[in-house]
């Protein structure tokens, strides 16, 4: 048992002194019969490949940025013959450039004799990293673009969306602006607003002011149309074409309601509906007619 235990002891990794003296004395050897003209000449020819292939390299990459302006002047022209917002314009010319100039990098290095998979492989983790971490904000910037694109509203318009109105102030890649008539500015985000139904008032020169007065059981309609008519037609702000209208909408509980119709200019619109519906309410009474209120009949009886 013994003698088999000690047969499997390792050998010793200790070299003799004889045999490093023999491997001193080739190394030796070599170096003194080494063909120097041979050594020097392949030196010279890998000097000589190795700058070729810096000069391509650099070719390469002036030529591919001169491509690159070309092609984003191109791109730049393209968007200004369709009228695309200047933010877009300069968000996508420094992507398209900065894309294209990492792809160049990369085309270069690999010239250069080194192995781009790795590069690769890392840019491409943490692209997707950083695509998940900002999965929002691309929502936002992708529904920036399509507004920007579609042109549901301009800067000036005046917009109903989200649960808020006002003028768009301005149109960014991630919000838009608005300014409420109480001067508020409030952001939304161009997500929700991509998706959402938008009311533009902005989009017609003209817009109708509708009115519902309601009259009293008793009072004569037509006296009542009369006295609106005139009063609408006096307004110069009020379009004749199309015509003023004054139909009975409904038979209330305690009034008759008249649905009064108006064509004005976007930019006069509240100001008429304010004005007129004061202007009703001290007029119509000196024509006769009257304006009802909720009334309840309350019957004592003795027992």
């Amino acid at each position: 048992m013994w003698t088999f235990l000690a047969a499997e002891e390792p050998a010793s990794l200790i070299v003799p002194d004889s045999v490093q003296k023999a491997n001193l004395a080739e190394a030796v050897n070599k170096i003194v019969n080494m063909d120097f003209s041979t050594l020097f000449g392949s030196l010279i020819r890998e000097s000589l490949w190795i700058l070729v292939k810096v000069l391509i390299a650099l070719a390469i990459y002036f030529i591919g940025r001169w491509l690159v302006r070309r092609f984003l002047r191109l791109i730049d022209v393209a968007m200004q013959h369709r009228n695309v917002d200047i933010s877009l314009r300069s968000f996508t010319r420094n992507t398209v450039s900065a894309f294209f100039t990492l792809l160049l990098i990369l085309i270069v290095v690999s010239t250069l004799g080194v192995n781009v998979t790795s590069l690769i492989a890392v840019a491409s983790a943490a692209t997707l990293a950083m695509g998940m971490a900002l999965s929002g904000t691309a929502q936002n910037f992708a529904g920036g673009v399509m507004i920007l694109l579609m042109k549901p509203y301009r800067i000036g318009d005046y917009i109903s969306a989200q649960g808020q109105s006002g003028t768009v102030r301005d149109i960014k890649l991630f919000s838009t602006v608005i300014a409420t008539a109480d001067n508020q500015t409030i952001y939304i985000p161009n997500n929700s607003i991509a998706t959402a139904i938008i009311d533009n008032y902005s989009t017609s020169e003209t817009r109708r002011v509708d009115w519902t007065v309601g009259i009293s059981y008793g009072d004569d309609v037509d006296v009542a149309r009369k006295a609106v008519l005139s009063m609408l037609a006096a307004d110069p702000r009020v379009l004749s074409d199309p015509a003023p209208v004054v139909w009975v909408a409904a038979l209330a509980d305690s009034s008759v309601n008249l649905s009064i119709r108006a064509w004005v200019k976007n930019a006069d619109y509240w100001n008429v509906f304010f004005e007129h519906n004061e202007q009703f309410y001290k007029e119509l009474p000196k024509a006769g007619i009257n304006f009802p209120f909720p009334q309840m009949d309350v019957h004592l009886t003795k027992e």
